[in-house]
């Protein structure tokens, strides 16, 4: 099941955004074939059991004539060719673009780098940082006065990358359906985390941004919308952006009627505002805050561990994450009425 069952796609086995893809195209019913390389390779199956769920994978010598012929028959039989190489790396193997759409017209190559296949740094060597780097995003990530801090590599491989390339190929594919016509996809994780940013350029724009760390209202400069800690080293995430959401926490927090800290739009009061939730949120340990804000809408959360995250009562409700075999892991996402997807399939051994 899934809405993308009866897509055969063939990814070229790499690391994080081009096996965050292929796990998405998986998850969502698509038959993914992946191609790895002999064993003992810097990717050998098995790297990250999480990716590398639900797909057929496949041990290939690329640099033989009958591996590539093996693959260019896997794409003659496919509507998808993923691949995360740098440029020309599949072009020299002769897996490009042009020998695979000469072999099938209407195939979506898609194609996942941090740089793209264009521009100066399109062959240098890079990682989530440096895409981030470039794209002005990681300027935004940090405390006022710190340094930018790496959000993990969730925003430049996988949100700026993998989604990106998951969008682009289906996108490519309803137009592939429709005329009969394949072409590449160029995915680029700096394209991607400019993207993801465009909002913010609005608002930098229109002046309701300022082109600094930890001073506005989403970066941590609000009060508001910040995190603080808790009797028991613990943590809790405030996000009472709106007023009625600010009220109720106020309400909750038994300061509602305090003039001084009323008008939390209002900068000046910020200073006033961090003072009073810092002390007062270290009163009590974070279970107990997440008890008494649980059914409220003063948009109060503990910060859970990944550990934690798993037991959560919501995401237990809603099966946010599920066991693959016997290793737990988030469900595939997201949810449909009509072509729900199965329970992924364990990464297996290639054949």
């Amino acid at each position: 099941m899934g809405p993308l069952q009866g897509v055969k796609v063939v990814e070229m086995a790499g690391i994080g955004p081009i096996s965050f893809a292929g796990m998405l195209l998986a998850d969502l019913g698509a038959a993914v074939t992946r191609i790895e390389r002999p064993a003992g390779g810097a990717l050998a199956w098995g790297a990250s059991p999480v990716l590398d769920r639900g797909r057929i994978h496949r041990e290939v010598d690329l640099k033989s004539a009958a591996g590539r012929a093996e693959v260019l028959g896997l794409v003659a039989d496919s509507e998808v060719l993923i691949e995360g190489f740098r440029p020309g790396v599949m072009e020299r193997l002769g897996l490009g673009p042009e020998e695979c759409l000469e072999h099938n017209p209407a195939l979506v190559y898609g194609r996942m780098t941090g740089w793209g296949q264009s521009g100066r740094y399109a062959h240098t060597a890079g990682h989530d940082i440096t895409y981030l780097a470039i794209s002005g995003a990681l300027h935004m990530i940090g405390e006022e006065g710190g340094k930018p801090v790496p959000p993990v590599n969730l925003l430049g491989d996988f949100g700026s990358g993998g989604v990106y390339l998951a969008f682009g190929v289906v996108s490519a594919l309803l137009h592939a359906r429709v005329g009969g016509v394949g072409q590449v996809v160029d995915t680029a994780i700096v394209d991607g985390a400019a993207s993801v940013t465009g909002m913010l350029h609005g608002f930098l724009e229109m002046g309701a941004w300022k082109d600094e760390r930890g001073v506005n209202l989403l970066d941590g400069g609000a009060p508001f919308y910040d995190c603080y800690r808790c009797a028991d080293g613990g943590w809790v995430a405030v996000g009472a952006l709106e007023p009625q959401f600010y009220a109720a926490l106020l309400e909750k927090l038994g300061m509602a009627g305090e003039e001084e800290i009323a008008n939390h739009l209002d900068p000046a009061t910020w200073p006033a505002i961090r003072a009073r939730l810092t002390a007062k949120f270290a009163e009590r340990e974070r279970d107990e805050w997440h008890e008494l804000f649980a059914d409220s809408d003063a948009c109060v959360a503990p910060v859970l561990s990944m550990k934690e995250a798993r037991e959560d009562g919501h995401n237990r409700d809603r099966g946010v994450f599920v066991k693959v075999g016997d290793m737990p892991q988030p469900a595939p996402a997201p949810r449909f009425s009509v072509t729900e997807p199965d329970l992924p399939t364990p990464a297996h051994p290639p054949r």
